[in-house]
């Protein structure tokens, strides 16, 4: 089970960091991400990460803004958004990848949050 927190309202040019933490008696080893849903349009890609961390990839819209991360100790992953711009406020959801293809891709993630809220007010 994946449950993100740490959503919210803030201003533009403000900055939130989301954690999603993974339950279980194992330690996530699976590569994860993070999709985002605005009103009326489809679930996008923000970023993801590799198991152990090596490697990380995002949209281009948050490119040098967003940095994903994880702590495989904790079974956390986590995304710190700064510079955060009203066309960003969407539904963020947290996943886990179990199959191959290009990560952007939602059909190669297996598992979902129940997504949080960021609002960011202009």
């Amino acid at each position: 089970q994946l449950v993100e927190s740490g959503g919210g309202l803030v201003q533009a040019g403000g900055s939130l960091r989301l954690s999603c933490t993974v339950s279980g008696r194992t330690r996530n080893d699976y590569p994860m991400g993070w999709f985002r849903q605005a009103p009326g349009n489809e679930r996008d890609f923000v970023a993801a990460i590799t198991s152990g961390g090596g490697y990380t990839y995002y949209e281009d819209a948050v490119k040098g803004r967003f940095t994903i991360s994880r702590d495989n100790a904790k079974n956390a992953v986590y995304l710190q958004m700064n510079l955060l711009k009203p066309e960003d406020t969407a539904v963020y959801y947290c996943a886990r990848r179990a199959n191959f293809g290009s990560y952007s891709r939602a059909d190669t993630y297996d598992s979902w949050g129940q997504g949080t809220q960021v609002t960011v007010s202009s």
